[in-house]
């Protein structure tokens, strides 16, 4: 069984990432659609009381428009056996709230972060928000919350000429770097492998300016590679899912904001588990069904395969 899950909390998003979703944005799920607090946190604790879930991160669309979030998040870490907490945001309204999450139980925070520029910046998200993000890392840091990962998308002709730039700033300000190849789950379904910048590519653009060594830790079923780098203690990582896949090593599965359950980030098939509990089962009927869908877990995501086929739904509806 999965011990790590990931669980979204919203589709919602207030940026609008060119390899994410389309300028005016998607519809989002209607209110009624997603699960209720009380609803959520049944399923969270059966994951960690019957299913042996060790490991929550909390994702979106952005999380931190979920109302409620430093509740939910003390909630959450109040379940026994303590789960280890984490969330996965952009970071925007991360500066004011960093210190509260932290009081409530986060752990652990990666923020996403493609570029230290402000005009890619905005051709990226279409907004003019990166002094938020960048005053929203400073401020996890300050809470405590260990460690800070940044995760970081390169776009051929748009951002790859600033792989170098966004690890200088990542080692000077004790983030932990994270690079992740574009995935096919873009609302537009636009996307193409030639546009993706690939691990290799990411890797040989650090090596012009970096000494770059395995590292002797071990991955275990971390998504990313990592590399110390000029002999450490600063790492890289790369989460290659698309070159490189990692699927015989995979801890995940998610639950979206409208509680399904799906054991693959790219699959099609998921679990009703909200229908499962507005009809009245119990805990254990629910868990089976939880169960069910692990079990049939595909040996892997087949997007180099022929026959792949883009999931239906976007990251933003899935939960990265």
């Amino acid at each position: 069984m999965a011990t790590d899950l990931r669980v979204s909390l919203t589709d919602r998003c207030n940026l609008r990432c060119t390899y994410c979703m389309p300028a005016e944005g998607l519809p989002w799920l209607p209110g009624e659609d997603v699960l209720t607090d009380e609803e959520l946190l049944r399923l969270l604790r059966i994951a960690v009381e019957r299913l042996g879930v060790t490991d929550i991160r909390l994702t979106g669309g952005e999380p931190m428009l979920r109302p409620g979030l430093e509740d939910l998040v003390a909630q959450v870490a109040a379940l026994r056996p303590r789960p280890r907490l984490s969330m996965t945001t952009n970071g925007i309204g991360l500066a004011k709230r960093a210190e509260k999450l932290v009081a409530a139980g986060l752990d652990r925070i990666n923020v996403s972060l493609d570029t230290v520029d402000p005009e890619t910046f905005r051709a990226i998200t279409r907004r003019d928000r990166l002094s938020h993000v960048l005053d929203g890392l400073e401020a996890a840091r300050a809470a405590g919350l260990d460690p800070v990962k940044v995760n970081a998308v390169l776009l051929r002709g748009v951002n790859e000429h600033e792989a170098v730039p966004l690890l200088r700033f990542c080692l000077e300000h004790g983030y932990h770097l994270r690079f992740i190849e574009q995935m096919p789950l873009d609302a537009q379904h636009g996307w193409n492998r030639a546009d993706m910048v690939t691990a290799e590519e990411i890797l040989g653009l650090l090596r012009a300016e970096f000494s770059l060594t395995p590292s002797p830790g071990e991955r275990g079923g971390a998504p990313a590679e990592r590399w110390l780098v000029d002999g450490g203690p600063g790492d890289v990582g790369v989460i290659a899912s698309v070159t490189r896949p990692f699927c015989a090593a995979c801890e995940r599965t998610r639950l979206t904001a409208d509680g399904a359950v799906r054991s693959c980030l790219f699959s099609n098939d998921e679990t009703d588990l909200r229908g499962l509990l507005r009809a009245g089962l119990d805990d254990e009927a629910v868990a089976d069904a939880w169960r069910l869908t692990m079990w049939g877990k595909l040996a892997g995501h087949e997007i180099n395969d022929a026959g792949f086929a883009q999931p239906i739904r976007p990251m933003s509806a899935i939960g990265g």
